[in-house]
């Protein structure tokens, strides 16, 4: 069988499809949210169009209240699932073009979810939609499940599973090529600081220290409020700081009250080292000052436990292993007024053979801070030996020519949801990441090739 032969022969109707799907807006907006539409119109809008296609291609399909569908062919006891979704990110600032335009330029179309995951889940549909077309016997049901939260808590998954059966095994076309069989842990954690000091040092009071809005990203801005008698000075210090170490940076000062901010590089969560935190530089700075105590302290521990480390030595947690690699930290948010209220976000990626407890007792141990909340998204890891990586194997080796090797992230997909389940493409090696970033596109002929990939991935798996 020619499956990139047979992907050509409807070229034109996947492109039209495709942009199709990327014009609408699937953002969540739960103020537009009803029963039947939990998240908001635009995904919701999303969601029936695709069941609606399935239907239109023979497929059969069913919607679960609006948190999720699903498009199935297929007969026997056994489910090969597809796991997809259709909602999107926020688009941001910055495009060249209409974020929901779906323009093409250069052989790539742009728009918010060309990869991330509109462009890839069309490639998985017409992939069913060949197998579906040329006759082939099947001896399991094929299920795509589009989910519609999959950008913020996943509580499509969690209603979907509630309700339908588990696929026994089955791929997520929402990250690289060639196949993906370890996602790390997930843990989310917050602590809360103990305003246990009275009294300041000599006249210089933190009044706030704000940085960070998600867990799961590397802040890129942070500010600082400070109530000093030598406010001067301590701007002239700052400006002296920023420069040696070329920070981009500024110190404003009025009656008394000096405003201090720092720009840092935004990265993914599960990959801090790559990017550079503002709250740490900004407090890095700040350790050094005499403060009043409690915001000496704070920051004291701040720097102690997170500065110049994103594997957790300092928190006694760094752990790695030969399957997922090394144990990351990120501390996503740093909140603080002198009214009484300070707190951290934390997001760790854990190894796939991590210890919860020992990652618990080691945020316990920052002593001015006390664990209020901790969330764990267990780690995913399927066996190189399990039938699953085996086909999958096999088929990526023979439309591509290139060796399939197994590869581990610190990111999540919905490949988790599903006990043998892997990340299959549709990413190329050697293509940049532009998930989430502004003017996000996806190559036309890459699309096209990952949609022959899935074409005999889902017959081999379900014949």
């Amino acid at each position: 069988m020619n499956w990139m032969e047979e992907v050509l022969k409807r070229k034109d109707d996947f492109i039209k499809d495709t942009q199709e799907f990327l014009r609408i807006k699937s953002l969540l907006d739960e103020t537009t949210s009803k029963e039947g539409a939990p998240f908001g119109e635009g995904i919701n809008e999303a969601l029936t169009h695709m069941l609606a296609k399935g239907e239109n291609d023979g497929f059969t399909s069913k919607n679960l209240e609006g948190y999720a569908g699903h498009l199935e062919m297929g007969q026997g006891n056994e489910i090969v699932g597809i796991l997809c979704h259709v909602d999107v990110v926020p688009e941001g600032d910055g495009w060249s073009s209409d974020p929901y335009g779906a323009d093409i330029r250069d052989g790539k179309i742009f728009a918010r979810g060309a990869i991330d995951d509109k462009g890839p889940t069309m490639a998985a549909y017409y992939a069913m939609k060949i197998v579906k077309e040329l006759g082939l016997p099947l001896n399991k049901r094929v299920r795509m499940i589009l989910g519609t939260d999959e950008e913020s808590d996943w509580r499509c998954v969690d209603h979907y599973f509630k309700h339908e059966e588990m696929p026994g095994m089955g791929f997520a076309p929402d990250a690289d090529f060639p196949i993906i069989n370890a996602e790390k842990g997930i843990i989310d954690a917050k602590l809360s600081f103990s305003f246990n000091k009275i009294g300041s040092n000599k006249g210089t009071k933190l009044l706030s220290f704000q940085s960070g809005r998600r867990y799961n990203m590397v802040p890129d801005h942070a500010e600082a409020v400070i109530q000093s008698d030598v406010a001067h000075t301590l701007a002239e210090k700052y400006n002296r700081y920023i420069n040696q170490y070329d920070i981009k940076g500024s110190a404003s000062e009025e009656n008394g009250v000096l405003t201090l901010k720092t720009e840092g590089v935004s990265a993914h969560g599960s990959l801090p080292h790559t990017g550079k935190n503002a709250g740490l530089l900004l407090a890095l700075f700040l350790g050094d000052e005499e403060l009043d105590e409690n915001g000496k302290s704070f920051i004291g521990q701040v720097v102690a436990f997170f500065s110049n480390d994103t594997s957790g030595e300092k928190l006694g947690i760094q752990y790695e292993d030969e399957v997922s690699g090394e144990l990351t930290v990120n501390l996503g948010i740093i909140s603080y007024t002198s009214e009484e209220s300070g707190e951290l976000g934390v997001n760790i990626r854990y190894p796939v053979t991590g210890d919860v407890e020992r990652i618990s007792e080691g945020l316990k141990s920052i002593s001015e801070f006390q664990l209020t909340s901790l969330s764990d998204s267990k780690p995913h890891y399927v066996d190189a030996e399990h039938a699953l990586i085996q086909t999958l194997k096999k088929v990526y080796e023979e439309q591509t020519g290139e060796r399939s090797e197994l590869i581990a992230i610190g990111g999540g997909t919905y490949a988790r949801s599903l006990k043998a389940g892997v990340a299959f493409g549709p990413m190329f090696p050697g293509r940049p990441d532009v998930a989430h970033q502004k003017d996000e596109y996806v190559i036309i002929d890459d699309l096209l090739k990952a949609t022959a990939i899935y074409a005999q991935a889902i017959y081999e798996l379900a014949k």
